[in-house]
């Protein structure tokens, strides 16, 4: 039926072809339109320069522009769906900001130091180290008695429950209840 329509149309002048061709374009958009804003929503906040509806008008003029050239002719709307989604992925990835590489000995600010030196030295990242330090830092002041304290340290420091009881020159059993007291108020502070 539609192709008789689509014919008589033809015969009749452009206008109406592309009159013909848009309510068909209506009919697939109502169907797939709320799967494509799903799938906007789902991609939204993943770049830092389009948002929910950037995104799914993104996706409806590239369904339009695939009906114009008679691409979703006899394909079901799921491989429709999925070439809009593919679509927007390829736009976004396309979009993304390049990574620039920095130089570790070049100077980083009028002192002359280096980035190299600000880095820490082991395989965690900067802001792990620091979330470390802050956490220690609240457990040692939040009410901690000193020999809870100094056990906490010295297995910090890598020092066994054996080696931070002749340390302190308490058993390692004691040390092991201080260690579990220890975590028991860590866990509730956290």
């Amino acid at each position: 039926m539609k192709s008789f329509l689509v014919e008589r149309f033809y015969w009749k002048g452009l206008f109406y072809l592309e009159e013909a061709i848009f309510m068909g374009f209506e009919e697939l958009y109502k169907r797939v339109s709320p799967r494509l804003k799903r799938i906007a929503n789902f991609y939204n906040g993943r770049s830092s320069f389009f948002d929910r509806d950037d995104l799914y008008q993104e996706m409806a003029s590239h369904l339009w522009n695939n009906f114009k050239n008679r691409v979703p002719e006899g394909l079901n709307d799921t491989y429709i769906i999925k070439g809009c989604e593919f679509h927007i992925l390829n736009y976004m990835r396309k979009e993304k900001e390049k990574a620039y590489k920095i130089s570790l000995e070049a100077p980083i600010n009028e002192n002359g130091d280096t980035l190299k030196e600000n880095l820490p030295s082991g395989a965690e990242s900067l802001d792990r180290t620091v979330d470390k330090r802050m956490l220690v830092d609240y457990i040692m002041n939040n009410g901690f008695s000193k020999r809870e304290k100094d056990v906490f340290g010295l297995l910090l420091k890598g020092y066994t429950v054996r080696e931070a009881g002749g340390k302190l020159g308490i058993s390692h059993v004691m040390v092991v209840k201080l260690k579990n007291r220890l975590i028991n108020k860590v866990t509730k502070l956290v």
